[in-house]
């Protein structure tokens, strides 16, 4: 996934959400099946798979408990264990083959072909990419040119926050020498309505909706306005591909089916994440559900799952430009639609 933009000191941002961001665990798997016995025996399972999420539970894993909650997986013949936490190489392992799934986002896939990792793309997740400047209304701070001078906080100087903060300013040609960027770590929220910076690098689908809930009048910069770039989506191995391509086309048939059931009915999909995230309580129910409308803004498009060829290469390109990456490598190793299109 993605770098995700939380753990803020603040109470209402440790009722959050990850982001994105993408940090994930191999400890403390949590299984999305019941383990209450039922009357009749169960159906035969043929495949019985982790899948690395990042994080917390969050009503942004909505199509996952979905997918869950409505049998998709069962019907797939498939156990999922989702594996919260905070793994740092999670690539490494999928790529090395210790993990079979993992959710990230393109430009960590790009790295880590780069490295000679085989990590495979196998599913859209977010049709935009989640990251952007966030500044309250009264700064006037309105484009990227806006920014020169000011001070701009951001979690880190690594991740997608950064990459994003820099597509952006790329894009509008804004020397990043002439804004005072400042690491802040997670506390985005607080270093706005403190005063201590003029805008600050988010998730799009926390920190903004969280001021917004609370009554601040903001003014927000969507990287993907700027620049395409691939976010997050399901990776998986070529040695997965090879094996197991019917296991890959299960998962990503069960995910997909849980994504469309998710935008077309959020309501119902909210009530499902209830029974798995536990920090969804009465008080904060407005906010969790702001989120997730949120969300699906990011998520719908036009053939869900689908990856496109050109933001592959534009990501690919930037990357290189800003010197994360020595040399592009053949950009039909970084993706496949193969599985999308036999789910159609």
């Amino acid at each position: 996934m993605f770098e995700q933009d939380s753990k803020s000191e603040e109470d209402m941002v440790n009722k959050l959400l990850p982001v994105l961001v993408l940090v994930f665990a191999l400890g403390g798997c949590v299984s999305l099946t019941s383990t209450e016995p039922t009357a009749t025996p169960p159906s035969p399972i043929e495949s019985e798979i982790t899948l690395a999420m990042g994080f917390i539970p969050n009503v942004q894993f909505a199509p996952f408990y979905v997918a869950e909650e409505r049998g998709y997986f069962s019907e797939e013949k498939l156990i999922v264990h989702i594996d919260y936490g905070m793994e740092t190489d999670l690539l490494k392992l999928v790529g090395a083959g210790e993990l079979q799934f993992a959710v990230a986002s393109g430009d960590q896939v790009i790295l880590a072909r780069a490295q000679g990792l085989p990590v495979i793309y196998v599913l859209n997740w977010y049709r935009r990419f989640p990251v952007c400047v966030v500044s309250l209304k009264e700064k006037g701070i309105k484009g990227a040119n806006d920014l020169v001078g000011k001070r701009v906080g951001i979690p880190a100087t690594e991740g997608a926050s950064y990459i994003g903060w820099r597509a952006l300013l790329h894009a509008e040609g804004v020397d990043e020498a002439g804004v005072n960027l400042q690491v802040i770590g997670y506390t985005q929220v607080a270093s706005l309505t403190e005063g201590r910076v003029d805008a600050a690098v988010c998730y799009a689908l926390n920190e903004p909706v969280q001021l917004s809930q609370a009554g601040y009048s903001i003014d927000v910069m969507y990287v993907a306005d700027y620049a395409n770039l691939v976010s997050n989506g399901l990776i998986t191995n070529e040695q997965t591909i090879a094996e197991r391509p019917e296991l890959v086309q299960e998962l990503v048939r069960a995910v997909l089916r849980g994504l469309r059931y998710t935008i077309e009915h959020p309501d119902e999909a909210f009530a499902i994440c209830k029974k798995y995230v536990p920090e969804i309580a009465e008080d904060s129910e407005a906010l969790q559900k702001a989120v997730l409308v949120e969300s699906i803004k990011f998520w719908q498009g036009d053939r869900l799952g689908y990856s496109d060829r050109a933001a592959w290469e534009e990501s690919q390109r930037f990357m290189r430009q800003i010197g994360l990456i020595d040399a592009e490598v053949d950009v039909e190793t970084l993706f496949t639609n193969q599985f999308v299109v036999e789910s159609q």
